[in-house]
């Protein structure tokens, strides 16, 4: 009897657990190495409070370079770009002075029920390993609905983490080569 009970509660926190990690808009991976091109899956499992999403706005972190979205159909797609504070070696001599600051899918609608992946194809910054071993990089989303708006922006400060927040932004955890 008594192991029944421990596996009832221990299946009770798995489901409240997963439903409230899957509640929040996600980026796939976790972790990768610094300096490399990533592929970031955002995914967004429902809309705000049974109303359909009918944007999507993602802020691209400083250092990171060459962001290509994906189209997705039905989805108006758009990007802002704007001159970086520090240009960054491009790798061949010259430097990037202007680059993708923020991508946007519009239309849909994604309704409430369904969830659906946005992806940007993007190449990492390289962590200075003299000053660190690993660096986190937060993708803020801005969630919009036919009515309704839901900030996933929300970024620790020290000594916190992401599941101190009602609404953490997106996050991926760099490593050094």
């Amino acid at each position: 009897m008594r192991f029944s009970h421990r596996a009832s509660l221990f299946g009770a926190c798995s489901i409240f657990l997963s439903s409230v990690a899957f509640g929040h808009v996600t980026l796939d991976g976790g972790e990768v190495l610094s300096g490399s091109y990533y592929k970031a899956v955002f995914t967004v499992p429902h809309g705000c409070e049974g109303s359909p999403t009918v944007r999507i706005r993602v802020r691209i972190p400083d250092g990171v370079t060459s962001v290509k979205p994906q189209a997705r159909a039905g989805w108006k797609l758009a990007t802002v770009k704007s001159k970086l504070a520090t240009p960054i070696d491009n790798g061949h001599g010259g430097k990037i002075t202007e680059g993708v600051t923020e991508v946007s899918w519009s239309g849909g609608p994604l309704p409430d029920d369904q969830f659906e992946e946005f992806k940007i194809q993007m190449k990492l910054p390289e962590i200075n390993t003299q000053t660190s071993t690993d660096a986190t990089l937060y993708f803020p989303v801005v969630q919009e609905c036919a009515k309704g708006v839901t900030r996933w922006i929300e970024v620790p400060k020290a000594g916190r983490s992401s599941h101190d927040y009602r609404a953490p932004a997106p996050a991926l955890k760099l490593r050094a080569k």
